[in-house]
């Protein structure tokens, strides 16, 4: 071709002609492993600066529970709408809405602008919202497919089984058995009084090739039980007032029931004075207020007063009556090493056996006994023990004394009337003798 001339011109291809023959792509025509590294060649270019495992997992996000909130974490939002069975809550930080089925209220009635609790269990991206659901509540029962393992449900008693070992329950439909051991925390006699109620059951075992399961409300109760005494022990302290119920009475105190947990009233916490019979002050089930003054979490005991709140008679009788005073009280308890004496409601103090005389005392009972009326001295006082020293050791020297005084001062009386009758007794005139005088004649006439 010479130089600088133009290539021939190709004719236009007629519309409805042939099309043209690729006589280079023929002569030249690639085998299938050059034909296959072409087109994987031409895909990556195409699918340059495409991230596919960031747009994987993407896609895996949206048809899972939002990573914020973990297994077991609960979050909280305000109802925006009520739409027939569907509650929509507005999900704080969430990308959209949320909706909760209107029976896992409990036939409770929601209202717009409540604010409720619950879980995020997945996001629906057909609907684009999150599907929340309501942490122990019963969950919606369509067929066998709704029912797995620790799912609860709402189940209708309808009678028991022909051992009476348990209940025939029904969960929409769907037939399943509450044994009688599964009914409640503690054995229940009568499992009459269940039929026709609903009662929210844990599922326990289900096969629905077999069609048999088995639920227990127990479970659920326990779990329940358990979460309750989670929150009580991280918020009771010490020195809290709280009410509860007497569950019981024994020799040493009584056990109240505080809701998640029970505590121990001491006999020596229920009164200031003391206490006999506890009976005279409480009985089972009656409703207490208490003070929380002792806890020990590990072992999950609780000691509680009734008497501290109520004012302490010792602070008022210690800002009135000091060491020295002599004060009177009844005896109210004798005990080998001494006696306990009553100053005031509530307020006790001991004679030790070496204070109750000034000579050597055996028995106390040989002194003093219970009910008697005793003036005593006041040694020694410890307001914060709670502890008072008496003596009557004083007071008997004192009467010994006093007896001595008295019996000297009469022998000193009975001398000197002596005396001034023998002074005042008169002379008989017809008596005379002594040296000197008319010698005494005995004549006879």
């Amino acid at each position: 071709m010479p130089t600088g001339s133009r290539p021939p011109r190709e004719k236009p291809i007629k519309p409805g002609g042939s099309p043209p023959v690729l006589r280079d792509f023929v002569a030249n025509k690639p085998n299938n492993r050059e034909l296959d590294a072409l087109i994987e060649d031409e895909l990556n270019q195409a699918m340059a600066g495409f991230d596919v495992a960031k747009a994987v997992a993407t896609v895996e996000a949206e048809n899972k529970p939002l990573s914020t909130n973990p297994t077991g974490q609960r979050r909280k939002g305000r109802i925006v709408g009520i739409h027939g069975k569907d509650v929509f809550v507005e999900v704080p930080g969430g990308r959209s809405q949320g909706v909760l089925p209107l029976e896992q209220f409990e036939g409770k009635t929601p209202r717009v602008g409540d604010e409720v609790e619950f879980e995020i269990e997945r996001y629906d991206t057909t609907n684009g919202l999150l599907v929340l659901t309501r942490e122990g509540a019963a969950q919606v029962v369509s067929d066998w497919s709704s029912l797995t393992p620790h799912v609860i449900v709402e189940a209708r008693v309808t009678g028991t089984n022909k051992n009476r070992t348990g209940l025939t329950v029904e969960v929409n439909g769907i037939k399943g058995f509450l044994p009688a051991s599964q009914l409640d925390l503690h054995r229940v006699e009568n499992l009459e009084q269940y039929i026709n109620q609903r009662l929210k059951v844990e599922v326990v075992e289900v096969n629905p090739a077999e069609r048999n399961l088995i639920v227990s409300r127990r479970a659920l109760l326990e779990r329940q039980r358990q979460e309750q005494a989670d929150k009580f022990w991280a918020e009771i302290a010490e020195g809290q007032v709280r009410r509860g119920v007497v569950k019981s009475i024994k020799p040493f105190g009584a056990f109240v029931d505080l809701g998640a947990a029970d505590g121990l009233v001491p006999v020596s916490e229920f009164s200031w004075q003391r206490v006999n019979n506890l009976e005279d002050f409480v009985k089972i089930g009656q409703e207490v207020q208490v003070v929380v003054s002792r806890l020990d979490r590990e072992a999950r005991k609780i000691s509680l007063s009734l008497k501290q709140l109520s004012p302490s008679p010792w602070d008022e009788y210690a800002s009135r009556v000091k060491p020295g005073a002599r004060v009177t009280g009844k005896v109210t308890r004798i005990a080998e090493f001494g006696a306990f004496v009553e100053l005031a409601p509530g307020v006790e103090g001991l004679i030790h056996i070496s204070e109750l005389s000034n000579h050597r005392v055996r028995r106390v009972r040989d002194v003093v006994s219970e009910g008697q009326s005793v003036l005593v001295d006041i040694l020694q006082m410890d307001p914060t023990s709670r502890r008072i020293a008496l003596s009557m050791k004083g007071i008997a020297q004192e009467a010994e004394d006093a007896a001595l005084a008295a019996e000297e001062a009469e022998r000193l009386a009975d001398l000197k009337a002596a005396e001034e009758l023998l002074s005042n007794r008169p002379v008989n005139p017809n008596l005379r003798g002594g040296v000197g005088g008319e010698p005494v004649r005995f004549d006879n006439p």
